[in-house]
Parts: C-alpha cells; structure tokens; sequence
C-alpha cells in the first residue's frame, strides 16, 4: 500500500498541495491515499522524487527514509596553521564530501587547522571547507597567503588603508598589512570558510 499519508504528513503538506503538484483534484488524489485508485509509473517517479524517498519506500516495500543525497569529494589539502603563517604545501592528504547543492555554488577545497590561535572556535585538526574566492568582507573567516607560498587562517577585518588578519585566541597577537605590504609581499586572499568540521 502506498505510504503517501505517511511521508505527506512527515513533510507537513496537505492533499491540496499534493493534488496540485501532480495537476490532478483532490478527490482524485485522496483515492491514491485510500488505495481506492492507483497512480501510474510516472506519478509514482514524480511522488518519490517529491518526497525524496525510493519507489519501493513509497509503494511500502522498504522504510520510508529521504534517500541520501549525493554527495561531492573535495580535497583535503596540505595543512594550514593556525598560529603563524607556515609553507603553503597543496599536496592531497585526505578527502571531504559536500552535498551537491553546496558544490553547485562554486569551487571548494578543505584545510587542516594546526596550532591553537584561533581557539576556541577552531581547534588543532579540525577541518575547514573554505570557497576559493579572492574578495572577502570584514568579519569573514579567511585563508590567506603571505608573501606568496605562507596560508594562515583568520578573521579578516578591513581598514581604509590596510587589513588584519585577526586571531581568537588572546594569546596571539593580530597581523596588520597595510595597502603598500598588501601589493608588496603580497597578502591575498585564498578563500572564505564556510564550514568548520570539528574532529574529535
């Protein structure tokens, strides 16, 4: 029997959203709730896609769980520290997956943290899932290059005639760039993080 009545109300709809996606009337579709009628191939795809769950979930023949979405591995890349600017290595040292949709918004890469300047909000070894992008705003959490082949992880803050690169932790000190260092070391922006994965 199909679960219709089950996964509509897990999803908080009613029989007239239903009936409506599937361009049908109501009456129509409350007979494939009762069992009364029977939808065909192409209404039962359009179902098990609506609710996201498998055809054998909708007709009953399997749990109706949401199917896992497919996912994307990015690359997990040579470590950035947080603390002092260290070598920038860009060697493959593990893999992480983002969901499509994520994926679909632009280009992602992943960074080990090591050291402690940025506790208590990122901590030695978690990993970050940073959006390569070169323009971040102030107050952005990003990756950023020093003198070309350094990465550091920071908050950014934007003054008139320079940046800093700002830690959390108290221990450390902020690093200040002016507009001249900026062009001349140079400091760029790698990315922006937009996930913190913390490892236990």
């Amino acid at each position: 029997m199909l679960r219709l009545k089950e996964l509509r109300l897990r999803d908080k709809k009613t029989q007239k959203e239903l009936a409506a996606f599937l361009g049908i009337d109501r009456t129509t579709y409350t007979k494939y709730e009762t069992g009364a009628s029977e939808p065909n191939l192409e209404t039962l795809n359009r179902l098990s896609s609506y609710f996201g769950v498998s055809i054998e979930s909708l007709l009953g023949n399997a749990p109706a769980k949401p199917e896992k979405k497919k996912g994307v591995q990015i690359p997990v890349l040579g470590e950035v520290r947080a603390g002092y600017p260290m070598e920038a290595v860009e060697n493959i040292i593990d893999y992480e997956e983002i969901d499509e949709e994520t994926a679909r918004r632009g280009e992602f890469f992943a960074l080990r943290i090591k050291g402690d300047s940025m506790e208590p909000r990122f901590v030695e070894g978690d990993v970050v899932i940073v959006r390569k992008q070169q323009t971040a705003d102030s107050g952005d959490i990003v990756v950023a290059l020093v003198n070309g082949d350094s990465a550091t992880i920071k908050k950014l803050k934007r003054h008139q005639n320079g940046i800093t690169l700002v830690p959390s932790n108290a221990a450390y000190e902020p690093m200040y760039y002016s507009s001249e260092e900026i062009m001349e070391l140079p400091v760029t922006i790698l990315g922006k993080v937009v996930e913190l994965r913390a490892k236990f």
